[in-house]
């Protein structure tokens, strides 16, 4: 049986109450958040995002083993109890949430390039957006859906060190997928997007935006970048 994963990428803005703290409290807080935040997740990572955004601080990326509706519940209980504790302090931006299955696309299987939310080590850069097709694009038969995403995936092989996760989330968020990449290299990130975008896959993306690059940070940097 293929495992089945939950993902949240949840972006955060610290709000003036937060600020209005004295700085060791500031430092204080997020011994706390980010203790109540790993009991409500099997793992849990964190990444700066201002100032490459204005409006989000910071993103924590929460993930479980979802074996049933009841992990589900678990684990959306308790996200909303760990943040719950310090919304005078932290205001969630945008949640982008889906779960893993395997891809009607790629029918081998797991690919080196899959990441691994549980993995013990991260790469340095992260970037995760919302994604949808146009309704075009699932009026065409499965085997001209097939030829365009061949050469996606060939596109893709070309840039081995951009790892990716793929969430689906159809009917149950705004878009029909969250993507998230993990790279060493923003610029051969970019690189590998400008090449996506030549391909004839391409004509049928309704939505990826908005985008979010997050830099890996542990809870320590955070609390002294945002101190």
């Amino acid at each position: 049986m293929t495992r089945r994963i939950l993902s949240q990428f949840t972006g955060c803005l610290l709000t003036p109450q937060y600020w209005a703290l004295g700085r060791e409290d500031r430092i204080g807080f997020w011994a706390d958040l980010t203790a109540a935040l790993a009991r409500a997740a099997q793992a849990v990572y964190y990444y700066q995002v201002f100032p490459a955004r204005t409006d989000t601080d910071f993103m924590f990326w929460s993930s479980i083993e979802a074996d049933g509706n009841e992990a589900f519940d678990r684990f959306f209980d308790g996200l909303g109890r760990a943040l719950g504790r310090f919304r005078g302090m932290v205001e969630p931006k945008i949640a982008l949430w889906g779960y893993t299955r395997p891809s009607v696309y790629a029918p081998a299987g797991r690919s080196t390039q899959d990441i691994d939310p549980f993995a013990p080590e991260r790469e340095r850069y992260l970037v995760v957006y919302p994604f949808s097709k146009t309704t075009d694009w699932y009026l065409m038969s499965k085997d001209a859906r097939q030829g365009m995403m061949n050469e996606h995936i060939r596109l893709g092989r070309q840039f081995e060190e951009v790892k990716q996760l793929l969430l689906y989330c159809t009917g149950l968020q705004d878009q029909e997928f969250v993507v998230a990449y993990e790279t060493p290299d923003l610029v051969r990130f970019s690189e590998l997007v400008v090449a996506l975008r030549s391909t004839d896959a391409r004509r049928y993306t309704l939505r990826d935006t908005p985008i979010l690059t997050g830099f890996y940070r542990l809870p320590d940097d955070l609390a002294g970048i945002f101190s």
